[in-house]
């Protein structure tokens, strides 16, 4: 059996961690599946999904990291005018952190239950805000 559901988050910033744990537990635990895996996947190229443990000191540790690898500004190839937008592509860095911190997780489900370890949290990293953001969560399982 597969079940699949919308799941719409509202970034405020331009860089913003966002647990959304619960939302991905809420719909588990709605789902008809009591076996099987969750997959968690974001439909964006410039924001990312992870799962990490949830401290703000952790979180501040994150953004100045991805920062230091992918600074926001610096002469990127893809901040120039770009006729298929018509517009200038200024969000170089939101692409490139993303592709580091990768666009979904898996997470086992028992009973019903998502099984992670109890420090772990699902993250929506937003490195290209503030906008509205889609990701699908399927369930597949018994």
């Amino acid at each position: 059996m597969v079940e699949f559901t919308k799941l719409q988050k509202y970034s405020t910033k331009e860089f913003e961690l966002i647990k959304i744990t619960d939302d991905v537990r809420e719909i588990v635990a709605n789902s008809k599946i009591k076996n099987g895996l969750v997959f968690v996947i974001l439909s964006h190229t410039t924001a990312g999904i992870m799962i990490n443990e949830s401290l703000p000191c952790l979180e501040r540790d994150i953004e100045d990291t991805l920062e230091d690898l992918i600074p926001l500004h610096k002469d990127y190839a893809h901040s120039h005018f770009l006729p298929s937008y018509g517009a200038i592509g200024g969000n170089a860095p939101g692409h490139l952190k993303s592709m580091l911190v990768g666009n979904h997780c898996v997470v086992p489900i028992v009973d019903g239950k998502m099984v992670m370890g109890m420090a772990q949290d699902i993250y929506f990293a937003e490195f290209d805000g503030v906008q509205l953001r889609t990701i699908y969560v399927e369930i597949i399982g018994e």
